[in-house]
């Protein structure tokens, strides 16, 4: 280790040979776990945190018999390294390089694969570290090593270390595997793309010449060889050279950019550009690669375990990913190139997959079925890149039929396997059924947004057709067998949602073929209702009913999408592939849709519903009826256009069968609500997605608010005691829907009146029944706790149905109950879920009020937003006794987790009115002030803060979130805060710079550059600023407490200078330590000098005070806190890091 950096004089033999030892025994000590693991580890981290370990290590290394002492000081070497990079000498760094190379290659044969991977690694990573450093000249010289290595002239165990050196190095560069070196995210991105224009391309065609240089061997040999063994390394090596994330993205004209749906499958495009285009594509390479895995593939044909071995597993991983290679290495001139290339592909893709029943009964008989998943997800590749119809036409040169008719068959043959085998365990079949689906999806999305499905071809149609037919045979049969089934089936237990994702896919399939499908699914839908009617009280239902589930969660799928957010429209299947001449009453979706609905109305029926509706099959009829309503009922969408769309929403609008079917919708939802008690998900369907969608439009709330089902249900809500049974998140719900609603009334004054009508008995309730005498004497009962539960989650609700019409009301409602919620938070105080539901309540209404309030309404409102957070404070809610059980600290923990974050949501809500406020008066000079009633309401809830309750990440970021947009926007007001409190919050943000989430950290530095921004303008204008806190004072023993500005400068430094972070945050770090050293410039210089007088090394020390210098003065840096000044600073700061950070994390 010629040239390595000592430290002192040359270590004795004695000593090194007393440092193996000590490693050897700490290792063999772990690994008896009877022994002193702790002091054993201790001795293990004291070799990697010892300056300069290279000569133990390398001793270690070259003479321990222990495999993992050496293991460990390879790791040692790594740390030191990278910790003392910055004063190590360039002799120095190369020789280290040069040995860990030599190392792997010296004991390539050595049994202890995991200790050369090891050292490989090591090489890797610090050559990465001098990448920047390193002369063009430096690089040869290590790669002319490795190439020597990977072309086999040191034979094959040497050319394996090589290849495995070559994968350490690209994994060591591509940003989601590189390693932590505590440099910014620049270096890592500099290094990336060197390697990816200099040296990614040379490294593929090493690993290929490697490959090539095996291969004739390997086919004439009929036993194991090592040269097996470089081959399948060398595979991996072009297979993750090809998963690179390269820089080149741009696609050529006419190649899809792939699906942006969610996947079950992965599939990685390949895009490195036209300068690979004679490695990949036009020099023969994937003709070879196919040949050499089709000859070895006929070689074993009688050896079953041959698929599974790593040669041919590395060599199908391989050809699947050539089957995603796109984008401009194709030219954009000539289309054939790429069909061609995908052509060639399929062409030795198809024996494993065709003929696909003699590919299934042979996987049932026992051959591995790995293969055949390959090849499903080479098409998945091939459908990700292209279109369908050119994906149709690649397999017709060779065969009399199209891909998609493979795909069909294929996608069948598996669909008739999961039919037979009726395993509640995934077996082979599951997996290609996600993976085929997923090809679907990957042809058939695209078009389906696009309207564009005149591009699937007419055979392909059919075959579609055909698939579709047997998915739903399949899916039925599953229904009907789940029927009797006792045990909890996974069919049984697979909610509308789980099921989500693989009927969506199934919906894609049916759009294909729509003029075929829809009608399908109306007879099988007619054939099961009339089953139903003509055997009722003759023939048990049960599998009938388990098949109506099935079908209408299907044909949910297959007629409408799912909303997010946003109003469906009709698929452009539907669209466009019905005739635009028929009569409404006739087409087939009309027809469909009205069968389904009649069927939903026989659940009014109480003989019907006792019958034959079950919990179950309602869920999925008012899931259906969810669905489907977003899209086709009453759609201001229609146009006097005659199209197969505009039928379908003419004839279920407003003025045809709109309002029928919206009056019979409410009746159904009416009826789940108050005839299924205790059916939780039913109810939540009924709540959450029927009622809550029907009154997201307003035109739709018109004839909602007319219709006498409607006013059943208000009627209901606010008089039967069915309702009350409810979950209360359900009635908070429903609350919110109803209030919703009033948005269709003719004006202000009739939404505002039907508000009052609806809630105003409630708040009435809570005032009457909290100004009773014994109030507090009863108030513990549960026929009394309940009540007041449920109309606090009603409250609520309507609150948070708050808008500009309803806003009188609803502030009135609030305004009724302000004393009342008092008097419950008071009466309530021991009894958690009470509380929380009052704050929850204070936070929706005052959440839903503060934009649009007057200013002496405002005052109202904030001065009992003080009366309840002191309340709060004074009872001490939240406080933990040490005294109770673990278990029940960890509850009490929860209950103040949630009660607190409800407060801080509550001064997020006062502090909005700052930001949006729509008041006529809010320019007022009597207007409150809502930044010190946001700080006074911090006053009174940062006593009941701790750092536990820090760590539950909702709470914190709330709490983080909030503290950094007050300081950012009402730095002027901190000072109001008395020491105790200020001291509290400012301990907090101390905690959230060394928090582990980046983004908390990231928060926690703006409001630093907020803090210290403001104090250095405001004392540059002759101004007080953050005056004595600040400034710094005495505490009651005389001790002097330096002022908060002086204190994080120092822990940013301390962050940036000694401690990890993630790279994102230098940006953020950088714009707060700036005003920091404005601010504190005396103590700059004092840190700055004893960071100096530390540093022994001379050239070091002299290194350190030149890049000190720079960090303050280099690119123009000016004392001014402008845009362009914040730029500079990042740029020399990121400087700096790079410059001193390693060693200075040495001392």
């Amino acid at each position: 280790m010629e040239g390595f950096p000592e430290r002192g004089k040359a270590a004795d033999l004695g000593q090194l040979q007393s440092t193996m030892h000590s490693i050897e025994l700490a290792c063999t000590s772990i690994q008896q776990m009877h022994m002193n693991s702790a002091a054993a580890e201790a001795t293990i981290l004291s070799l990697s945190q010892t300056p300069q370990p290279y000569q133990a290590c390398k001793f270690i290394l070259e003479n321990s018999q222990v495999a993992n002492a050496r293991f460990q000081a390879a790791a040692a070497i790594r740390n030191a390294a990278i910790r003392e990079w910055g004063f190590l000498s360039s002799d120095n760094k190369r020789s280290m390089i040069s040995f860990c190379l030599c190392f792997v290659m010296q004991h390539a044969n050595s049994p202890e694969g995991y200790v050369q991977a090891k050292v490989s690694s090591v090489a890797a990573q610090l050559l990465k570290r001098g990448w920047l450093e390193f002369s063009a000249t430096d690089k040869e010289a290590f790669f002319y090593q490795v190439n020597q290595a990977v072309y086999g002239i040191h034979g094959v165990d040497v050319q394996f270390a090589g290849i495995n050196f070559l994968e350490s190095l690209v994994s060591e560069f591509s940003p989601s595997t590189s390693s932590v070196m505590g440099l910014p995210r620049e270096f890592h991105e500099h290094c990336r793309k060197s390697l990816e224009l200099d040296h990614l391309k040379t490294f593929y065609c090493w690993a290929r010449d490697a490959a090539l240089s095996v291969t004739n061997r390997i086919i004439e040999s009929d036993s194991a060889i090592p040269e097996v063994k470089v081959c399948t390394a060398a595979f991996r090596l072009m297979l993750q050279i090809l998963n690179w994330e390269f820089s080149t993205t741009a696609f050529a004209d006419g190649v899809k950019q792939g699906s942006d749906s969610p996947k079950r499958s992965e599939c990685n495009l390949v895009q490195p550009g036209p300068a690979w285009r004679d490695v990949l594509v036009t020099g023969g390479h994937i003709g070879w690669l196919l040949s050499l895995y089709g000859a070895l593939r006929q070689k074993f044909s009688c050896e079953g375990y041959w698929l599974d071995c790593p040669i041919a597993v590395a060599a199908r991983k391989l050809i699947v990913q050539f089957c995603s290679l796109t984008g401009t290495i194709f030219l954009s001139d000539n289309v054939q190139m790429h069909e061609h290339h995908l052509l060639e592909l399929l062409s030795g893709i198809i024996q494993w997959i065709d003929p696909p029943d003699a590919v299934s009964k042979a996987i049932e008989c026992g051959k591995s079925e790995s293969e055949m998943l390959d090849g499903c997800r080479a098409l998945l590749s091939i459908a990700t890149v292209t279109t369908p119809s050119v994906f149709d036409q690649l397999l017709k040169s060779t065969r009399p039929y199209g891909t998609l008719t493979l795909l069909c068959i294929l996608m069948s043959e598996v669909v008739k396997n999961l039919m037979t085998n009726d395993s509640e365990e995934e077996t082979w079949s599951w997996e290609a059924r996600d993976i085929l689906l997923d090809t679907w999806t990957a042809l058939l999305v695209p078009i389906n947004r696009s309207g564009g499905n005149a591009l699937l071809p007419a055979e392909g149609k059919n075959a579609t057709a055909s698939l579709f037919a047997l998915i739903v045979q399949a899916e039925l049969k599953a229904a009907s067998a789940s029927a009797f089934k006792d045990d909890d089936s996974d069919y049984l237990q697979a909610s509308i949602v789980a099921l989500d994702e693989r009927l969506s896919s199934y919906a894609l399939i049916a759009r294909a073929a729509i003029d075929v499908t829809i009608p399908l699914l109306t007879r099988l839908f007619t054939e099961r209702f009339e089953r139903l009617s003509q055997g009722r009280g003759i023939i048990d239902p049960t599998e009938t009913l388990e098949e109506l589930y099935s079908l209408l969660l299907i044909t949910g799928h297959v007629i409408a999408d799912e909303g997010e957010g946003e109003t469906p429209l009709i698929p452009n299947a539907i669209q466009i592939h019905f005739p635009q001449n028929l009569e409404a009453e006739n087409h087939p979706l009309v027809i469909l849709c009205s069968s389904i609905i009649r069927f939903a109305e026989k659940s009014l029926e109480p003989e019907m519903r006792a019958s034959v509706f079950s919990p179950r099959l309602m869920e999925a009829v008012i899931w259906f009826i969810a669905r489907w309503s977003c899209t086709y009922l009453m759609s201001r969408e229609e146009n006097r256009e005659r199209n197969s769309r505009n039928i379908l929403l003419k004839f279920f609008g407003e003025h045809n069968q709109g309002k029928f079917v919206l009056d019979i919708i409410v009746r159904i939802s009416l009826t789940a609500l108050m005839s299924y008690p205790g059916e939780k998900d039913l109810q939540a369907l009924t709540c959450f997605q029927l009622l809550n969608a029907l009154v997201q439009q307003k035109h739709i709330c018109v004839h909602l608010v007319a219709l006498d089902s409607w006013r059943d249900l208000a009627n209901a809500f606010a008089s039967e005691k069915t309702l009350f049974l409810l979950n209360t998140a359900h009635q908070r719900s429903l609350a919110q829907t109803l209030v919703h609603s009033a948005s269709g009334l003719r004006n202000s004054e009739a939404s505002n009146l039907y508000v009052r009508d609806l809630m105003g008995h409630m708040a009435t309730y809570l005032v009457e029944m909290s100004s009773k005498s014994d109030f507090k004497s009863i108030a513990q009962q549960p026929d009394i706790i309940l009540p007041v539960s449920c109309l606090l989650e009603r409250l609520r609700g309507a609150a948070s149905a708050s808008e500009p019409r309803t806003q009188k009301a609803i502030y009135e409602l609030g305004f009724s109950v302000m004393n009342p919620v008092l008097v419950l938070l008071e009466v309530y105080k021991h009894e958690s879920a009470v509380v929380y539901l009052i704050l929850k309540f204070v936070v929706a209404w005052v959440d839903g009020q503060i934009s649009y309030l007057e200013a002496q309404e405002t005052a109202i409102v904030v001065n009992f937003c003080m009366s309840l957070l002191q309340l709060y404070s004074s009872n001490n809610i939240g406080k933990i006794s040490i005294s109770l059980s673990t278990s029940l600290l960890t509850e009490a923990k929860t209950e103040k987790y949630k009660d607190l974050r409800a407060l801080l949501q509550l001064l997020s809500s006062l502090c909005s009115k700052d930001l949006v406020d729509f008041s006529s008066d809010s320019t007022a000079t009597h207007a409150t002030n809502i930044s010190q009633v946001v700080y006074f309401g911090l006053h009174i809830v940062t006593p009941l803060l701790s750092l536990d309750l820090l760590k539950y990440p909702k709470f914190c970021y709330d709490y983080f979130s909030l503290l950094s947009h007050l300081l950012e926007v009402y730095p002027e007001t901190v000072a109001q805060l008395n020491s105790e409190a200020f001291s509290h919050v400012l301990g907090t943000l101390d905690f959230g710079l060394h928090h582990q989430d980046v983004e908390i950290v990231d928060m926690c530095l703006r409001a630093l550059r907020a803090l210290a921004s403001y104090h250095y303008v405001e004392t540059s204008a002759g101004k007080v600023g953050l005056g004595s806190h600040a400034a710094g004072l005495k505490d009651p023993g005389g001790n002097f407490k330096e002022g908060i500005l002086s204190r994080f400068l120092r822990s940013v430094l301390q962050l940036l200078l000694f401690e990890d972070y993630s790279p994102d945050l230098v940006s953020s770090a950088a714009d707060a330590l700036l005003p920091l050293i404005l601010c504190e410039q005396s103590l700059y210089q004092r840190l700055g000098s004893e960071l100096i007088e530390r540093q022994a090394n001379a050239t070091l020390k002299s290194r350190l005070t030149n890049a000190l210098q720079c960090l303050t003065s280099a690119n123009q840096l000016s004392a001014t806190l402008d845009r362009k000044n914040y730029q500079v600073f990042r740029k020399n700061l990121n400087s700096f890091l790079i410059d001193v950070r390693g060693f200075l994390r040495t001392m």
